[in-house]
């Protein structure tokens, strides 16, 4: 009874992808192209780990903690 169960189960949580043709539908609002969006994060963070690099290894970047504005 469990595997009858089961595998009625399983048919009707797959009985939706079945019906389901058309996966992209490029005319709604929430449809992003995620290929151009994990380039341009992968840019992005790239270029700022590239420039906080260059301003930690630089010496125009003197942060002085021990002293106090008077």
């Amino acid at each position: 009874m469990q595997k009858v169960t089961l595998g009625l189960l399983v048919f009707l949580a797959g009985f939706p992808v079945l019906d389901a043709n058309d996966l992209e539908d490029k005319n709604s609002p929430f449809y992003y192209d995620w290929h151009s969006l994990q380039v341009g994060g992968l840019i992005c963070a790239g270029v700022l780990c590239a420039m906080g690099i260059i301003i930690v290894m630089s010496a125009k970047c003197k942060c002085k903690f021990g002293q106090k504005s008077g």
